[in-house]
């Protein structure tokens, strides 16, 4: 066994609709860049733009967006040396294996997806007479495109939020169902990894920072653009001296996230003592612009320089396919698809 394949597999998918923002970065990005400086593991991270043409068919917003998430990664110390870092895209053995994977899927279990009963349930309350109306297959069946990002590097352990594990437990179904026909232990089972203390950030509006609210404070805003949108976020009508209450307060939750436990704590104290809601926001403007500084001056720099993202991409995808190309080629001969000679 190489030095390699005995590191513990980690893999993370992106999916390429949008601009990250501040609850990314907390509860993703952050910690997925502190696992790919790990000598230990071998992480495999991804842009995952065939996933994006299920939800967005706009090619300009993917293209943008295939960048700006590249940049972000990079900018924010990403390891590609030792990670692997590549677009689902320029793998073209991911959709391959999807193929295969869904030619011993169950339809059952597709209809079982959480999605999918979600549009389901949308046709029926809307009073469609079609439960199906603008459903694609793509949104039926991206399942099993998940699986095949996950078992074509037979990753150990896939870090998701909990609204994510059916699809671990799917990509396990279908590999146990392959292993089975086929005879072999062609992939390993995955594992869901949900870190309970990785935070949930809230938005402007309060709710949770999403893009589907229409509430987020993208990462790497301009300073200008920061300010006003700090300045935003919903507070309640406690005046200055007034004391108000730190744990349900978006603006305290957003600080802590990117100020020292001592500044905190600190913080936590002037919430005690009735600090203004004007000074708070001030505040935590400060504490982000400080801290995104320089990672938003080295972003701004690679989205002026794609010349660079794309060979690291290309580098990422020629790692990527050096490992599944072999595995195709087992998978084909186990399924009667090897060459004869």
């Amino acid at each position: 066994m190489s030095a390699a394949s005995e590191k513990t597999r980690v893999l993370t998918g992106i999916t390429t609709t949008g601009t990250p923002h501040l609850g990314n970065y907390v509860g993703a990005i952050k910690p997925a860049i502190e696992a790919s400086q790990d000598p230990s593991v071998q992480s495999y991270y991804f842009l995952a733009d065939l996933h994006a043409l299920i939800k967005c068919q706009e090619p300009r917003r993917v293209q943008e967006s295939r960048l700006e998430i590249a940049a972000t990664w990079l900018a924010l110390g990403l390891d590609s040396d030792n990670a692997i870092f590549y677009r689902q895209s320029d793998v073209p053995e991911i959709p391959e294996l999807t193929w295969m994977l869904s030619c011993v899927c169950a339809k059952g279990l597709m209809n079982r997806a959480h999605a999918y009963k979600a549009a389901v349930a949308e046709n029926e309350a809307a009073g469609n007479q079609d439960p199906d109306k603008g459903i694609t297959m793509g949104l039926f069946g991206y399942p099993v495109l998940m699986a095949a990002d996950i078992l074509m590097f037979n990753a150990n352990k896939v870090p998701v939020g909990r609204d994510q594990i059916q699809h671990i437990e799917m990509a396990r179904d279908i590999a146990g169902r392959f292993n089975h026909l086929y005879k072999g232990e062609y992939f390993t089972l995955p594992e869901a990894v949900v870190d309970e203390r990785v935070e949930v950030l809230g938005g402007l509006d309060g709710r949770k920072m999403s893009k589907s609210y229409n509430n987020t404070i993208p990462l790497f805003a301009a300073e200008k653009k920061l300010l006003k949108l700090v300045r935003k976020i919903k507070t309640n009508s406690l005046e200055p001296g007034e004391p108000k209450d730190p744990a349900t307060c978006t603006l305290f939750q957003i600080y802590s996230a990117f100020a020292t436990a001592e500044e905190s704590a600190a913080m936590r104290q002037e919430y005690a003592n009735g600090i203004g809601w004007g000074e708070v926001k001030n505040r935590l403007f400060e504490t982000l612009n400080e801290q995104l500084r320089e990672p938003r001056e080295r972003y701004q720099a690679l989205l002026e320089d794609p010349g660079h993202i794309e060979s690291v991409l290309l580098k990422g995808a020629e790692r990527a396919r050096a490992e599944a190309a072999p595995v195709m080629d087992r998978l084909r001969q186990a399924a009667g698809l090897g060459r004869f000679v």
